[in-house]
């Protein structure tokens, strides 16, 4: 079914269900696209004479919708402010949802306001991570087989085919060698719900000065400090070390007070595990923008991989046991990027 077909499906399933379940809402005046994303699902807003929901075209073959459904219910028991999925039509991948508004916390992080919101969307973390069990679903475990083959695609989307480098035996060798001990120490980390992609594109600021969670389907069990980075080290925007080294301390002092962390993990022990967590994301989402481009279409991402890939060579410049690999990539890697893209190059402040 074309994407056309899909969106008038998404909307004449949409009035024939409000008009069975809930005529009192009226009838559905405009459909508007609100987004698409990394994955496959769109969104569109549906005006109504009194409101508006959100519909979501999530095609079963592409999406995981009943993981979606399951921790979204799970979210909002925990007090958390998820969507509520309204109806959902599984066999075709259709959902209703409440509408969360149109404001992602990405356009408010200023310097004035950042601390604050950063601060906020850590105490919603730290919530988040208490939702192991979900009904009705059994989170999968972020794993070594998972986590190994997320950095691989660093080489085979990033660099072989988007800077079209043949590595040498010496190359590889590094590679794999530094991606075997970024694993080592991950997998060495307490274990909690994981969000994935827990950033400021999938945080929305909501009325009452709340914070909103999206995309949170294909979370996991896995490292502790996975999200924290993810909202830290944002690929859609940076901030100076020394703060987020300060708001890295900051979540492991809330951590450490509720009793998450072992006494044994200081506060060295824990910015160092930040960085080993930092480049493990990294080379999954240098893969990841690569491979959306080249083959999802979505040329987009590219203008987001100068500051990812500065934050990959700064966090290891921190691990010397991965100074071959931060050799490789200053010496080999980041002149073919720069020859491939001469305007990509990106100084962090």
């Amino acid at each position: 079914m074309q994407q056309d077909d899909r969106a008038q499906g998404l909307r004449a399933w949409a009035e024939a269900w409000i008009a069975t379940h809930h005529q009192e809402w009226g009838s559905v005046m405009s459909m508007l696209v609100v987004s698409g994303d990394a994955s496959f699902r769109r969104y569109f807003r549906l005006l109504l004479p009194h409101g508006s929901l959100i519909a979501v075209d999530a095609s079963p073959v592409h999406e995981n919708n009943p993981a979606f459904v399951a921790i979204a219910s799970a979210l909002r028991a925990h007090g958390l402010q998820a969507p509520e999925v309204i109806a959902w039509n599984a066999e075709q991948g259709y959902l209703l949802l409440n509408d969360l508004g149109d404001r992602l916390l990405l356009p408010a992080l200023k310097p004035d306001t950042v601390d604050e919101l950063y601060k906020q969307a850590m105490q919603i973390l730290l919530r988040m991570q208490d939702c192991e069990f979900v009904p009705g679903w059994i989170l999968p475990a972020y794993d070594r087989v998972r986590l190994m083959d997320e950095m691989k695609l660093f080489h085979d989307w990033f660099l072989s085919r988007y800077l079209g480098l043949a590595l040498s035996v010496t190359q590889h060798a590094i590679l794999s060698n530094a991606l075997e001990l970024i694993l080592e120490q991950v997998m060495e980390l307490p274990t909690c719900f994981v969000h994935r992609d827990f950033h400021s594109r999938n945080l929305m600021l909501l009325q009452d000065q709340e914070l909103g969670v999206l995309d949170f389907q294909d979370a996991v069990l896995g490292p502790f400090n996975y999200d924290l980075i993810s909202l830290l080290r944002d690929a859609y925007v940076v901030w100076p070390r020394p703060q987020v080294m300060q708001w890295m301390l900051h979540f492991f002092r809330m951590a450490r007070k509720q009793g998450r962390l072992e006494e044994t993990m200081n506060e060295s022990a824990f910015l160092e595990s930040c960085e080993w967590m930092s480049a493990q994301r990294h080379l999954k989402v240098l893969g990841i923008f690569a491979r959306l481009c080249l083959r999802d279409g979505k040329a987009g991402y590219l203008k987001d991989i100068p500051l990812v890939l500065a934050y990959l060579l700064d966090e290891i410049s921190h691990l010397p046991a991965l100074r071959p690999l931060h050799q490789f990539l200053e010496q080999t890697v980041y002149p073919a990027y720069l020859d491939r893209e001469p305007q990509g190059r990106v100084e962090l402040p």
